[in-house]
């Protein structure tokens, strides 16, 4: 694996330019895999990254912690899901969510630990780390293909 960026947020401003600037680099079918503890700022980027990506307005971007999915369409669609409550690979699968890989869309994916075994190879990672309060660690990886 490659680290692609690596930067320090000493907000949740600054966390969501990074997601607003890398959401503007953003190719279709790119799947994007977030990880981080409760709160570590996955939101707050995806946020941004909608902002960046679709030319929407960021403060419509909320965790489809309860419906699994919110799609956010303008620019580019935006397919965000939220897998904290995800039982097994075989649920998602059951949904029909593995067909938003390819669908021409972005899809970023909260949580995506749940489904490791099915992600495309071509996502990046997005780790997001405590560091104090507001200061967060975030780098993005390329997964390895090989």
């Amino acid at each position: 694996m490659s680290t692609l960026i690596h930067y320090y947020s000493n907000s949740a401003e600054e966390t969501q330019e990074v997601g607003f600037n890398f959401g503007l680099t953003l190719p279709a079918n790119s799947v994007i895999c977030f990880f981080g503890e409760l709160a570590a700022g996955k939101t707050t980027f995806i946020k941004g990254l909608v902002a960046g990506a679709s030319q929407l307005d960021p403060n419509i971007v909320q965790s489809p912690t309860f419906s699994y999915l919110h799609i956010y369409e303008g620019k580019q669609i935006v397919y965000h899901f939220d897998l904290y409550r995800l039982k097994d690979v075989d649920e998602f699968l059951s949904m029909g969510f593995d067909e938003y890989f390819e669908s021409g869309g972005i899809c970023c994916v909260e949580w995506s630990e749940r489904i490791h075994s099915i992600l495309p190879p071509n996502c990046l990672f997005v780790i997001l780390t405590h560091q104090t309060e507001n200061r967060r660690e975030i780098k993005i990886i390329e997964k390895d293909t090989k």
